[in-house]
């Protein structure tokens, strides 16, 4: 039988014969299908798989709640009955919001969990625990935290951002040169938050290239850009796109490069910026030769660069990458600061944009449509800390951190109950996350497998996967919206997590508030109905949903023409501002400046990070660490699959490795290496690649977090996890969003 499926990195039809999912296909609608599909082949039904509710066994034997974490990861399970795990489960939630109040419960739910507009972990356990009182949660996200929080005060919010910006078609059309900091890595673009049909960004940078577009790919990794798009290299050092930016931004204005008229018409601030990139307000110029000694792009292709840009017509990308790193805020504002500079904001196929390389939406003409949601209800306790925050959470309760112009005072937390993603993989300096994770006294899960989020539980409940239920795929950046057909039965005794809160609900006394009277296939219709009454406000019509089920797919109606982005601001500042407070582009942001954060000025600025290549800590630790997202998973879903395991060496991710800093070390190509810093040490196989700076290394993330001694402080990572070793600060007191990419480490031949 051949059903339909849709996932984070695609829609596909899968064929089951005798109970066993035996081959998936790419949908014909796709120009280029995601291999990431096959990993569903075997990663469904697997060994793997947690038959049913389980409970640790010292979490069972310890009657002091205080004492139930301490071995927590390093423990066996017992497996116990679904109303017995539920009444346990029920009686811990219970106990701690009687004893502790709700800001001692954190709801984590993270991660690119399934396509599904239902089955959603996320949105299943926040409707749930909102109708016991609420959680602490977790706000902004690790991709994207230091622009989500930086962008509002400087230009526009996050979300209006990334759906309106140019499109590949636009830039086609009217661009002339694309400066991309951090490149545009295109494996990223196999996915897309909620789902993707066609896979569009290969053909639309081909297009690009094709219509005579050049490219300039600023990134310590040539093959951050195709070599099929013919760019220019700019070997940056990581984490100095700044200076980089600042040395082009100096050229502009000592030679009298940059759009004056525009700066004043449609800014605010550049003269404070001014007399910082002069010099005059702290002494030092930004010339092109300051730039060099920092990020290692000689002085003269600074300049070469600069007056090309303003010679063009020329858009400003930079990767997501750059802003999850130690003063992330600083890269963002500087692009926007540039393209401003430049005067070309609202021309068709100028000005700025970010992230044409991480996910497969961004760039597609596509016309943008808010499907209807679960509703997850109101928090009652409206407490939420930034993401990256969660092991300043569970190790310091009653410290206060600054964030965005607020102070948040740290609860105590002593439950956690997780349901979707996984933290093992997302956060930093996993050593410092696992004493973190041993304080509190239960850790409930939803998990399909034995992942490290289950086996770092106290309770854990087995979910079903996406291809064990029904459910409605629908994102609001894809015109397209599917039926996802049940083409398994839920396996072992796994259930939906809807029906495992539904479960829950019911032994706490909330089970008519939580379901409001629907089945799930009901819920899937009232959803649809939503939909449809957002359609015809939008002005077209939804077919009835069980029209949508026959056909099993719909695709919204295309937009006449697509707006340039900030077109109208361009031509009218006043009669169409910005989001902002002063209306206008913020290149001096006094709102900003009245926070007084040393590690976040008024205006964008080269700071210091904690660790750089030619900075501190190169002495001990000369290699720079970057951590991409791996090609053959999204994050660290579906690693025990065959697709994804086939990519490594002995079960270990690979590294890449600059053959001249391999032969100082005695490391040959697909030598065993041990990867180390002050934080911790991890193993990894190596492959050579002389594109790339000779003291960078490239380690993509989620393997599977796999301690040789868990809980030991100084436990070596088995798998290649490279999460053991990135440093876990906020990116600064603006947005606290993760500092990964500020990372060095040594790396040596593993003779174990």
């Amino acid at each position: 039988m051949r059903y339909q499926t849709a996932t984070q990195w695609g829609v596909y039809y899968v064929e089951v014969e005798d109970g066993r999912l035996r081959t998936v296909h790419g949908h014909p609608l796709d120009p280029q299908p995601s291999a990431l599909g096959q990993a569903l082949v075997d990663g469904v039904q697997h060994r793997l798989r947690i038959q049913r509710p389980a409970v640790r066994r010292g979490w069972l034997n310890q009657r002091d709640p205080g004492k139930r974490g301490d071995k927590r990861g390093d423990d066996t399970f017992v497996e116990v009955p679904w109303d017995e795990a539920t009444q346990m489960a029920a009686a811990e939630l219970r106990r701690v919001i009687d004893e502790h109040g709700n800001t001692s419960i954190f709801g984590g739910s993270y991660g690119w969990a399934s396509a599904g507009r239902f089955h959603h972990a996320q949105s299943q356990l926040h409707r749930f625990i909102n109708l016991l009182g609420g959680c602490v949660r977790a706000m902004n996200s690790y991709s994207t935290a230091a622009a989500q929080v930086i962008l509002p005060h400087v230009v526009a919010p996050w979300s209006q951002v990334e759906l309106q910006q140019p499109s590949w078609q636009e830039l086609a059309t009217h661009c002339q040169l694309v400066v991309a900091f951090g490149g545009l890595p295109l494996r990223n673009t196999q996915v897309a938050y909620g789902g993707i049909t066609e896979h569009q960004s290969g053909p639309g940078l081909r297009m690009a290239v094709d219509s005579g577009v050049q490219f300039v790919n600023v990134s310590p990794v040539r093959g951050d850009l195709p070599a099929w798009a013919g760019g220019e290299w700019l070997a940056c050092r990581p984490g100095t796109d700044v200076a980089l930016m600042l040395g082009i931004a100096y050229v502009l204005a000592a030679e009298d490069l940059a759009d004056v008229h525009f700066l004043r018409s449609h800014c605010v601030g550049y003269e404070q910026f001014r007399a910082y990139l002069t010099g005059q307000s702290d002494g030092v110029a930004k010339t092109p030769q300051w730039a060099q000694q920092i990020c290692g792009v000689a002085a003269a292709e600074i300049e070469s660069l600069a007056r090309r840009m303003a010679a063009q017509r020329t858009f400003v990308t930079a990767a997501w990458s750059l802003q999850r790193a130690q003063h992330g805020e600083q890269p963002y504002w500087m692009v926007v600061t540039l393209a401003a500079m430049l005067g070309q904001v609202g021309l068709p196929g100028a000005g700025f944009g970010f992230g044409y390389g991480a996910e497969g939406f961004v760039g597609s003409p596509w016309r943008r449509f808010h499907w209807a949601n679960l509703s997850k209800g109101r928090n009652p306790t409206g407490f939420a800390i930034p993401v990256a925050r969660i092991a300043d959470l569970l190790l310091n309760p009653g410290d206060t951190i600054r964030y965005n112009g607020e102070e948040i005072t740290l609860p105590e937390i002593h439950l956690i109950y997780w349901a979707g993603g996984n933290p093992f993989h997302h956060h930093q300096d996993l050593n410092r996350l696992v004493r973190a994770w041993r304080k509190p006294d239960t850790v409930i899960v939803n998990e399909p497998w034995w992942t490290p989020t289950a086996q770092w539980a106290d309770i854990v409940f087995p979910a079903t996967t996406a291809l064990e239920r029904r459910d409605i795929c629908a994102s609001s950046h894809d015109p397209y919206a599917f039926l996802m057909e049940q083409a398994l039965p839920p396996q072992h005794e796994a259930r939906s997590d809807h029906e495992i809160f539904k479960r829950l609900a019911a032994a706490l006394g909330v089970e008519k508030e939580f379901t409001e009277g629907r089945s799930e296939e009901q819920w899937l219709a009232h959803m649809w109905q939503a939909s449809a009454a957002q359609a015809q406000r939008a002005g077209f019509e939804l077919p009835a949903y069980d029209e949508f089920v026959r056909e099993g797919m719909y695709k919204i109606p295309d937009l006449d023409e697509r707006p340039v982005w900030l077109g109208n601001f361009r031509q009218d500042p006043a009669a169409h501002p910005l989001p902002t407070p002063s209306g206008r582009i913020e290149l001096f942001s006094d709102r900003i400046a009245g926070f007084d954060y040393a590690d976040c000025p008024g205006h964008p600025v080269w700071l210091e990070p904690r660790e750089r290549l030619g900075g501190a800590g190169n002495g001990q630790f000369p290699l720079h660490l970057l951590t991409p997202q791996p090609e053959k998973r999204l994050h660290s879903q579906l690693d025990h699959s065959r697709h994804s395991q086939d990519s490594k060496v002995e079960g270990k991710e690979v590294m890449l490795m600059h053959p001249q800093a391999a032969a100082q070390r005695g490391i040959e190509e697909g030598s065993i290496v041990r990867i180390h810093n002050s934080r911790g040490a991890c193993l990894a196989a190596v492959r050579l690649d002389g594109d790339m700076l000779e003291d960078v290394v490239v380690l993509p993330t989620g393997a599977w977090f796999n301690p040789a001694q868990p809980g030991a402080a100084d436990s070596l990572e088995l798998n290649g996890n490279p999460n053991v070793l990135t440093l876990d600060v906020g990116t600064s007191s603006l947005a606290q969003g993760p500092s990964a990419n500020t990372c060095l480490v040594q790396v040596e031949l593993y003779e174990g």
